[in-house]
């Protein structure tokens, strides 16, 4: 039992060493296709991009989206020159983009990192220290990706709490307004119970009338 339990952590250990293994490829930007450092995760695509946006972030770097609906590089987050220790000693361009991996699985993603020095893809010259530290880089992400999409969950969570809040508010105006209504509706009809006998008193007396003559 205990081989079993260590051959079946030791596969899952695998499995998820290999889902989350950085790559090189290859995406466009600029016009042209860039060699880049690729990586698919099993997240959402904005749990991925926030991820990595707060992690810059926390070194002071904010980025540049590309936008524009004839924007060829729509989706881009542009770091100009900055000072990434985490992957080179050198200042470089950081380009980089997330997208869902396929149409039919919003939940798995990839991501890719041009890298970019004196305008030049600088993944070319890079010795094999710096592109190994950009792709640990990326494996290393997995913490930050998985604490924001907790924080996606979180809000989305307070958003379903807040709306169903809200919806009691109106039930309970409601309840109120049918409680003030009702409340109305049996004072009325006890004012009705009394004025029908009244005049049922009234009717009496005038059939008595028309009995006498």
């Amino acid at each position: 039992m205990k081989k079993i339990s260590l051959l079946f952590l030791s596969v899952l250990v695998i499995t998820v060493s290999v889902a989350a293994q950085a790559y090189e490829s290859s995406v466009q930007y600029d016009k042209k296709k860039q060699q880049c450092i690729a990586i698919d995760y099993t997240y959402p695509p904005e749990a991925v991009e926030n991820s990595i946006v707060k992690k810059l972030g926390k070194m002071g770097y904010k980025p540049k989206e590309e936008k524009g609906i004839l924007n060829r590089d729509k989706g881009f987050l542009v770091y100009k020159n900055i000072y990434f220790t985490d992957i080179s000693k050198d200042r470089m361009d950081f380009m980089i983009k997330v997208e869902r991996k396929s149409r039919k699985n919003s939940d798995e993603s990839v991501m890719y990192m041009v890298m970019m020095k004196d305008g030049q893809n600088a993944l070319a010259t890079m010795d094999s220290y710096d592109v190994g530290n950009a792709k640990s880089f990326l494996n290393n992400m997995l913490p930050d990706i998985e604490a924001a999409n907790l924080e996606i969950q979180i809000k989305a969570q307070e958003e379903v709490v807040a709306k169903a809040e809200k919806k009691l508010v109106v039930l309970q105006k409601d309840k109120l307004e049918l409680e003030t209504k009702l409340a109305t509706n049996v004072k009325t009809q006890d004012d009705t119970i009394k004025d029908i006998e009244v005049q049922k008193q009234n009717l009496e007396i005038l059939r008595g009338k028309r009995a006498n003559n």
